[in-house]
């Protein structure tokens, strides 16, 4: 794994989180317990802060980064992930929020200033614009994300599930 400083500034990751020796972490980056950062995994925490809850999952291959404060976004965005989240492969998660128990599904990119709220499930390959907010309890889905339907109650069960399954995976993959 390649950890590094910024400016001074060096990841905090909790003791019980998994991190893949293949991915990257740089600068004002927090890492919560018992979460896991899978292969090829970037998060770049350069110009801004990058916090990850605990309990969350960030898959292979997906990238993680923030906005600096400059004349076109004053103060910049960070980047936040709550707790117990589902990030699919190779996700694109850029200066967003991302509140618990919310699924990003495969390949689908967050953009600036968008919020995802608790328990929303965004699909594989969807596209959240800059500043959308996505209502939790739904499936989104498409380029831009639409509303779909409401999430069942087994998809609802499932995001609290696959949240757990991959604290019980990384416990395998901890020494």
């Amino acid at each position: 794994m390649s950890v590094r400083s910024f400016q001074g500034i060096t990841p905090t990751i909790a003791s019980s989180a998994y991190i893949d020796e293949a991915c990257v972490i740089i600068g004002d980056v927090t890492i919560g317990a018992d979460s896991s950062i899978w292969p090829t995994v970037v998060i770049r925490g350069d110009v801004q802060k990058i916090t990850i809850g605990a309990r969350t999952n960030v898959q292979d291959g997906s990238v993680l980064h923030v906005t600096a404060d400059n004349q076109f976004n004053p103060g910049g965005y960070p980047l936040t992930l709550g707790d117990g989240i589902t990030i699919g492969h190779r996700a694109i998660l850029h200066a967003c929020t991302v509140e618990d128990f919310a699924l990003i599904g495969m390949n689908a990119t967050i953009l600036d200033g968008a919020v995802i709220r608790a328990k929303a499930l965004v699909g594989a390959g969807s596209v959240v614009s800059p500043g959308k907010v996505i209502e939790g309890g739904y499936l989104w889905l498409g380029t831009p994300a639409k509303k779909i339907r409401a999430l069942t109650e087994k998809e609802l069960d499932y995001l609290e599930y696959s949240a757990q399954h991959y604290i019980d995976l990384k416990n395998r993959y901890m020494p």
